[in-house]
């Protein structure tokens, strides 16, 4: 999918996170959350292993978390995308 607008999805509750993606000529993932020295490596898998079946190759992610677990994570993260890939 192609990242064409920049989107956000989520809140900033706790045991949630927000999501936030723009078009970018290259691929970075943002990392900021309340377990990073924990849990980075782990959240950072999980986003890499949606981007990679959405097929997604370009864009700038942005994630700041409040100890989401992997399905919300997912979920905020394909909502985003999916929100990113379409025309207004």
């Amino acid at each position: 999918m192609e990242i064409r607008r920049k989107v956000q999805a989520g809140t900033m509750q706790s045991s949630d996170l927000m999501v936030f993606i723009e078009p970018a000529d290259s691929l970075t993932i943002e990392i900021e959350s309340t377990v990073k020295k924990q849990f980075e490596h782990l959240i950072r898998a999980r986003v890499e292993d949606v981007l990679r079946r959405m097929q997604v190759s370009r864009g700038h992610i942005r994630l700041s978390d409040r100890g989401a677990l992997d399905y919300a994570i997912e979920g905020r993260l394909e909502a985003a995308i999916k929100r990113a890939s379409t025309e207004d």
